[in-house]
This record gives structure tokens, sequence and C-alpha cells, in this order.
């Protein structure tokens, strides 16, 4: 069993998950929605890896993780931004 570490964050009224070690993201309704499906789209990546020679597979960089946790931030900005 492989183990993989995730991130999880709420955006637009959805959950997002990312794996840490190869940058895939599952989505849901919940956070153990958006968890079953980044487990979904790991296992298919897996498979397409494994059989493809030209598959590129890489870590989340500090910038890219930066990243995603700021859409968030910049989205609750501007949603206080249009209220004020």
């Amino acid at each position: 069993m492989n183990f993989y570490t995730v991130v999880l964050r709420k955006n637009s009224g959805y959950w997002v998950a990312l794996c840490l070690e190869n940058g895939i993201v599952g989505q849901g309704n919940s956070q153990e929605d958006a968890i079953k499906k980044l487990k979904e789209a790991i296992e298919s990546f897996e498979i397409v890896y494994e059989s493809e020679s030209n598959i590129y597979k890489s870590t989340v960089s500090i910038d890219e993780l930066h990243e995603f946790l700021a859409v968030e931030e910049k989205e609750q900005d501007s949603e206080q931004f249009v209220r004020c």
C-alpha cells in the first residue's frame, strides 16, 4: 500500500484534495468525497504511468503548494470586496 501526503481546502463550496507526491487533484462536496476521488485519480494515473514511457511524474513544489493554498485567500478577498 502506498501512502501519500494530501492537502485539503475548501474552494467555492467544494473540497479540493491535492496529492503532494504527484500533483494529482480530487474534488468533491465533502472532504471524504474529495479524498475518494483523489484515490481514484491516483489509481488511474498509476496504471497509465506504468504502461506508458513518456508520462511525467513530479512532486508539488513549495511555490505550487503556496499557489494552491493562496487561491482561497484571493477568492475570499474578492468576495469581501464585492460585498462592500
